[in-house]
C-alpha cells in the first residue's frame, strides 16, 4: 500500500471541481431558509455558512493574485466581504473571483499559505485542491441542512482523502498519545497509511509500518472525508482495529 494510488487531479480539474461544488452548493440554497440551522456546524445558521464560504474564497481570491509572499495578507488587501445584494448571486460572484484568479496565475505560482509547516506546497495548485474540499465539504452541509445530502463526488472525494492527511494532520503538530500507524481504505480502490509519532503526522508506504496498523478504517471516499471533518460519526465506517486510537485520531484536529 503506497500513501496513495491515485494521481493527483490536474489544474483545470480542480477549477471544474471547485466550480462544479460551488454551484451545487447554491442550488441546495434556493428556496431555503436562511435562518435555518446547520445540523454540522450548530453554530451557524445557513446565511452564516453562505457568508463563511463567499468569504474564504474572496480570501483565497486575493492570496493567489498577491503571489509569493511570507504572511498573509492584511484585512485592507482583501477589501470588504460583507455580503450585499441577493445572497446566492454574492455568492456566485466570490467564485467567480476565486476561479478567475486562480486561473490567471497558473498551478506553479506561489503565494502564502498557512500549511506551510506540511508537505504540501504553497502554489496557486495546492490553494485550488483545499479549495475543492472546502466546497464540497460545505456543499454536504448545506444539502443536510435542507434535508437532501448527497455522496460527494468519487472525483473530489479520493484527493480529499490525501488532501486532509497531508495538510490537517500534517500541520497539527506532535501526535499526543503513543505513536501508531492508521490506514485508510476507499472502497473505490485507494488506500492511504498515516504514521502518528512526536514529530506529528506523516503519509508513508505500508512496508515501513512497524508494528502493523492498530486500527484501519474503510468506507467509501466520501464517508471518509466527511468522517475526517467530522460531518459522519466513526459508526458510519468499517473499523478493524483499535476504536480508541481511531477516535483520537478523528478528534485530534480543530475544524471551523
Amino acid at each position: 500500500m503506497m500513501p496513495t494510488s491515485e494521481p493527483l487531479p490536474s489544474f483545470a480539474d480542480l477549477l471544474t471541481l471547485i466550480d462544479d461544488r460551488s454551484a451545487a452548493f447554491r442550488k441546495a440554497l434556493a428556496g431555503a431558509d436562511p435562518a435555518a440551522r446547520v445540523p454540522s456546524c450548530p453554530d451557524w445558521s445557513l446565511r452564516d455558512l453562505v457568508v463563511h464560504l463567499g468569504e474564504v474564497h474572496r480570501f483565497w481570491a486575493t492570496v493567489v493574485a498577491a503571489g509569493p509572499a511570507d504572511t498573509r495578507p492584511e484585512p485592507a488587501a482583501v477589501g470588504d466581504t460583507t455580503p450585499h445584494g441577493d445572497l446566492a448571486a454574492w455568492s456566485a460572484d466570490s467564485t467567480a473571483l476565486l476561479l478567475a484568479a486562480l486561473e490567471a496565475a497558473g498551478p506553479q505560482s506561489g503565494c502564502w499559505t498557512w500549511w506551510g509547516a506540511s508537505s504540501s506546497p504553497r502554489t496557486a495548485a495546492a490553494v485550488a485542491r483545499h479549495q475543492v474540499h472546502e466546497a464540497a465539504v460545505h456543499t454536504y452541509d448545506a444539502q443536510l441542512t435542507v434535508g437532501r445530502p448527497e455522496p460527494l463526488p468519487a472525483s473530489a472525494a479520493i484527493d480529499g482523502i490525501a488532501e486532509f492527511l497531508t495538510v490537517e494532520y500534517g500541520t497539527t503538530g506532535p501526535w499526543p498519545h503513543s505513536p501508531a500507524h492508521v490506514a485508510l481504505h476507499a472502497a473505490e480502490g485507494p488506500s492511504w497509511l498515516l504514521a502518528l509519532t512526536p514529530s506529528g503526522a506523516a503519509l508513508v508506504p505500508e512496508a515501513s509500518a512497524s508494528p502493523a496498523p492498530a486500527a484501519r478504517l474503510h468506507g467509501t471516499a466520501g464517508d471518509l472525508v466527511l468522517s475526517l471533518f467530522r460531518r459522519l460519526p466513526l459508526e458510519r465506517l468499517h473499523l478493524t482495529g483499535d476504536r480508541a486510537l481511531a477516535e483520537q485520531l478523528l478528534a485530534w484536529t480543530s475544524l471551523d
